[in-house]
C-alpha cells in the first residue's frame, strides 16, 4: 500500500466523519408546546410565516402559558433561550398579524445570534464550554 494512497484514505475517512457529524442534527423543526385553542391557532400562523419566509436550517419550541385573566402568555426557545414572549389577550382579533411579526421578529434574533456565535472568540474554551 503506497502511502500516498493511505493519505488519502485517512483524509476521505476524516472529512467524511466531519460531514457525517454536520447532518447528525435535524434542522426545521418547529416544536408545539401550546394548550389553547389561541395557541395553538398562533403556531401554525407563525410557522407558516417561517416556512414562507426562511431556510429553516434551525429548530424552535413554541410555549404556551395559558391564563384566564390576562390570555396566554406565548413563548419561543431557540437553542434552550428565550428569543421571544408576549401575552395574547384571550379575545385576539388579529392573531395572524401578531404571529406573522412574530415570526419575523424570531428569523432575525436566530440570525443575529448565528453571527455572534461565529464571531465569538473561543481560542481559550471549546463552544460548550461558554
Amino acid at each position: 500500500m503506497s502511502r500516498q494512497w493511505m493519505c488519502a484514505l485517512i483524509l476521505s475517512v476524516v472529512v467524511g466523519c466531519a460531514h457525517a457529524a454536520e447532518e447528525d442534527e435535524l434542522m426545521g423543526f418547529i416544536v408545539d408546546d401550546t394548550i389553547s385553542h389561541i395557541g395553538h391557532d398562533f403556531y401554525y400562523s407563525f410557522s407558516e410565516r417561517l416556512r414562507d419566509t426562511s431556510r429553516m436550517d434551525f429548530n424552535l419550541v413554541v410555549r404556551e402559558r395559558p391564563d384566564a385573566r390576562w390570555g396566554s402568555l406565548v413563548t419561543v426557545e431557540y437553542q434552550q433561550r428565550l428569543v421571544y414572549r408576549r401575552f395574547l389577550p384571550p379575545n385576539t382579533v388579529e392573531l395572524k398579524e401578531e404571529a406573522y411579526a412574530a415570526a419575523d421578529w424570531v428569523r432575525r434574533q436566530v440570525v443575529q445570534r448565528k453571527l455572534e456565535a461565529l464571531l465569538q472568540d473561543t481560542t481559550d474554551l471549546e463552544k460548550d464550554e461558554l
